[in-house]
């Protein structure tokens, strides 16, 4: 038969050829392992397209979208706000109309963003009805600066008669953070009452804080804070922007701040140096008949201390201020013509109790001790029938009245934004230096009634 004979010639060539065997089955397992990891490959791109088509993060593919171009749009804006420099700017602001009834001055009404250079800067005409702008802008590097602008009723209003600026500094960290050069003109920061009506609870301002405290400063210096102490100082012009013919001497002035826990603390504040002297001149300008010109800056010397208690319910705050300026008692020696050293000393306490987290109840008390030589204040160096400072009109020109001030007041937050106000205030004297202006007699009190509605954003 043929086929065992095919066969055995098939075995006989296959021992003959063993190398020729083995090559062809390894050629078929590498091809084999080719084709495999070609399909392992193909089997993965498949799978990734499969994982791209499929929901993220429980998204649909229509939400995936939308999230991405959110995602593109919201790295557009922040690289268009860096670009216009918006990155660490933040503006605030506040307005508070305000109702003023003061009795003797037979007056009423509403006052808003009314000049100061028209009526004066008195207790019933102070930093309040006014509207305020603020931009605070940071750097990377820690550098901060500041532009506060209060059209008719800032301080740059009050010490120079038309500026709008209230604040204008810059902060510079020079070590660290907590270690700062200033530099600019900076509102005073004496006392424990503060110029803006968002951080005041009444409405008006205790005296010690219209009579006895400067207005702003402009000069440089520096701000440290060390743990629960933060200590300022700067070298300036007190109630100047710019120094006159003859003025060569700054003010050195200064405040520290101890925090004792988280409801308590205190601090107090001073000013050694030369300043304007009113009483250089007669009042409208005209300088006194033979005074020296050196008198119109003469030696200031402020200081105050004041502390604060805050918890829960209950705010109580106080303050205790002593000063003195050179030649600027509102009473000149009556033989020689000379004039003489005004001196003052006062003291303001304020209490205040939420009786809700929405209604709050205000009282305070002042005193002024204000009699020697015809009296005289920081910048009131002459009698003033509206804000009841100096001697009696026809008594002892020697002796000027001592004044005092008590408030009672509410506060309502009608929104996070909104707050309305209500403040009845007595004022007396010891003496009678209230003009009447209707009747053009002289009093010992005087009353005022004022309201007010603050939104602040």
């Amino acid at each position: 038969m043929k086929l065992p004979r095919l066969s055995s010639l098939a075995v006989a060539l296959a021992a003959a050829f063993p190398p020729l065997a083995l090559a062809q089955t390894s050629a078929e397992v590498l091809k084999e392992l080719q084709e495999l990891k070609a399909r392992v490959v193909d089997l993965e791109n498949k799978l990734k397209a499969s994982e791209a088509k499929q929901p993220q993060w429980g998204m649909t593919p229509e939400q995936a979208a939308e999230f991405n171009r959110v995602q593109v749009k919201t790295e557009a804006l922040e690289d268009s706000r860096d670009a216009m420099g918006l990155k660490n700017l933040k503006i605030s602001g506040y307005m508070d109309p305000t109702f003023i009834w003061n009795k003797r001055q037979d007056r009423a009404g509403f006052q808003f963003l009314n000049a100061v250079s028209d009526d004066g800067y008195s207790y019933d005409n102070s930093y309040f009805g006014a509207a305020a702008i603020d931009f605070i802008k940071e750097t990377e590097g820690g550098s901060r600066w500041r532009l506060t602008l209060a059209p008719n009723r800032g301080v740059g209003a009050v010490f120079d008669g038309v500026s709008i600026v209230q604040e204008a500094s810059l902060s510079v960290p020079i070590t660290d953070l907590q270690t700062r050069f200033i530099a600019g003109q900076i509102p005073d920061w004496s006392g424990y009452e503060y110029l803006q009506p968002t951080l005041n609870k009444l409405i008006t301002h205790n005296l010690l804080f219209d009579f006895t405290l400067p207005s702003a400063y402009t000069g440089a210096g520096f701000d440290i804070t060390r743990g629960k102490w933060i200590v300022k100082g700067m070298l300036s012009n007190m109630n100047a922007s710019k120094r006159k013919a003859g003025e060569k001497t700054p003010v050195f002035n200064y405040r520290v701040d101890y925090s004792r826990g988280e409801f308590q603390g205190f601090g107090f504040a001073g000013v050694h140096g030369k300043a304007a002297n009113f009483r250089a001149d007669d009042g409208v300008g005209n300088p006194v008949t033979g005074l020296p010109y050196d008198l119109k800056d003469t030696r200031v010397d402020l200081f105050e201390f004041d502390a604060y208690f805050i918890r829960g319910d209950w705010t109580v705050q106080g303050q205790l201020s002593a000063g003195r300026q050179r030649n600027a008692a509102i009473t000149a020696d009556p033989v020689t013509g000379d004039l003489r050293d005004a001196q003052w000393w006062g003291a303001s306490a304020l209490a205040a109790y939420k009786f809700s987290p929405r209604f709050e109840g205000i009282a305070r008390v002042d005193y002024i001790d204000n009699s020697k030589y015809g009296g005289g204040l920081l910048g009131y160096n002459f009698a003033d029938d509206r804000n009841g400072i100096g001697p009696d009109p026809a008594g002892n020109p020697e002796v000027g009245a001592n004044r005092t001030a008590l408030s009672f007041g509410i506060g309502y937050a009608f929104n996070l934004n909104t707050t309305f106000k209500a403040e009845y205030r007595l004022d007396r004297a010891d003496l009678p230096v209230f003009i009447d202006v209707k009747s053009n007699t002289y009093s010992k009190t005087n009353h005022l009634f004022g309201g007010s509605v603050l939104v602040s954003f």
